[in-house]
């Protein structure tokens, strides 16, 4: 049994925030930077050029990409031989969220649903923990913006509309985007599983580098198809055309009722902050 300081994953968590909101990967970059060089719009090139600029302005000051710097979520794995010495893990990650959103000066955004209230920190984040075999701890973040977020979408499709029930919800709920979540975004698709289960999928695809591909070979077919498709739509960057409406279409699945074919829909804007960390 190994253990592991719950001060230790604070101060992991308290970095990753602070780096998520001012450095881009190297994937995203590549992709952007890929798309800027294809992209056939004069319009839509100018705003590639600026998007990229902007990333290169924000890690050479330190500052955040973005003004909305996001929801955190995360996915934690917790191998079963660790043991949490001085607090629980979601306790831990929030005070790690509070403390890199308040050191970076980064904007709080989290509030009461209902009464609308600031809760002034950035905290509770949205916490995904699961265990797995071994001894060590992996975190994972995406500081999730309001504009992105809110394009999301989940349908109970009947298992009869198959692949093309899926693609066609797909795209109505990205071309009913249009440059409301800030394209080019990366789209995480979230396959079986029952309502929440798909939800959480699509979250969960949107972690992987962009430009990855699916082990599953159907399911790599599946995202280059609706790639395609998707560019194909015209939204272009930041909704002015172009041929770049995204730079990433990921998909997750899980076994479902034999009754059910859940499909959910999770979009994550040009600015595709996610980090991670093992340790």
């Amino acid at each position: 049994m190994r253990t592991v300081k719950a001060e230790e994953i604070t101060d992991k968590v308290r970095t990753l925030c602070l780096d998520a909101a001012t450095k881009l990967g190297d994937d995203v970059k590549c992709a952007l930077e890929g798309a800027l060089k294809t992209e056939e719009s004069p319009l839509g090139k100018d705003v590639l050029s600026q998007i990229v600029e902007n990333y290169k302005i924000a890690e050479a000051g330190d500052q955040p990409m973005c003004q909305d710097t996001g929801l955190a979520i995360f996915f934690v794995e917790l191998g079963s031989d660790v043991y949490i010495e001085g607090g629980t893990v979601e306790d831990a990650v929030n005070e790690g969220v509070r403390r890199g959103y308040e050191d970076g000066y980064l904007r709080k955004s989290v509030c009461d649903p209902i009464t609308r209230k600031n809760t002034g920190d950035n905290t509770p984040a949205i916490i995904h923990l699961s265990t797995v075999p071994g001894d060590k701890v992996k975190i994972m973040i995406a500081a999730k913006g309001g504009g992105s977020e809110n394009m999301s979408g989940i349908a109970m499709l009947k298992p009869a509309q198959g692949i093309p029930g899926l693609k066609d919800f797909v795209l109505k709920t990205i071309r009913e985007s249009g440059g409301n979540p800030c394209p080019p975004i990366v789209v995480g698709i979230g396959i079986g599983g029952d309502f929440e289960k798909s939800a959480i999928l699509s979250k969960k695809a949107l972690f992987r580098p962009v430009g990855s591909v699916s082990e599953d070979a159907e399911l790599a077919a599946l995202e280059a198809e609706l790639l395609e498709e998707v560019n194909a739509l015209g939204v272009g960057p930041m909704g002015f055309g172009g041929t770049t409406t995204a730079i990433g279409v990921h998909i997750e699945k899980h076994p479902c009722h034999i009754a059910s074919f859940p499909v959910a829909v999770n979009i994550q804007c040009h600015a595709d902050r996610h980090k991670e960390v093992t340790f």
